[in-house]
């Protein structure tokens, strides 16, 4: 399999994970500490359907399903850069390595979000939960992208040889022979 073929595969499988995972966290976190378990998925939405996403309190269509789609596509997002990042290093392909190179990518997604994104365009359940459960939030994002690295992993030990050739993949050596008229 081609390197991005691989990386394009650990983006959607880890991605879905961390993304999974770290909406589970949001929906725990938002029944302790707002009563509703929809609510700081609602408050991603906040790009589309402006500050009255931060109100909203029941799971619904509009608000629930663009708040969960948002959040799995910039999870997704943060996972394909990861793994294609981490495909080049053979260092990040041990153990250790992937779950240094989750957490780390994790702490990025939560800098860029919450110090160099415009307002519109945060995450927006900051505004619902703790600061606290950000932390939990991102952690659960990193679980996820660490386990979907780790499902992976072998086939990119495996396959290594493959991936140093992913625009040129050398064409199989031909044996010619030179026969001479008259002589076979």
């Amino acid at each position: 399999m081609k390197r991005w073929k691989l990386v394009l595969t650990q983006g959607l499988l880890a991605g879905s994970l961390a993304s999974i995972f770290s909406t589970a966290v949001l929906a725990i976190a938002g029944r302790r500490e707002t009563g509703s378990a929809a609510a700081p998925t609602n408050a991603v939405s906040h790009w589309y359907w402006g500050d009255e996403a931060f109100d909203r309190q029941e799971a619904d269509l509009p608000y629930t399903a663009v708040g969960y789609l948002t959040h799995h596509s910039a999870a997704t997002l943060w996972a394909t850069l990861y793994a294609a990042l981490a495909s080049r290093q053979t260092a990040s392909r041990t153990t250790s390595g992937l779950l240094v190179g989750a957490i780390a990518t994790s702490a990025t997604a939560y800098i860029v979000d919450f110090k160099f994104t415009p307002h519109r365009f945060t995450p927006g359940y900051e505004h619902r939960i703790s600061t606290e459960a950000l932390l939990a939030v991102h952690a659960g994002l990193a679980v996820g992208l660490a386990a979907g690295a780790l499902a992976l992993r072998d086939y990119y030990r495996d396959k290594k040889e493959n991936l140093s050739h992913d625009a040129h993949e050398e064409a199989p050596q031909r044996i010619v022979r030179h026969v001479r008229a008259g002589s076979i």
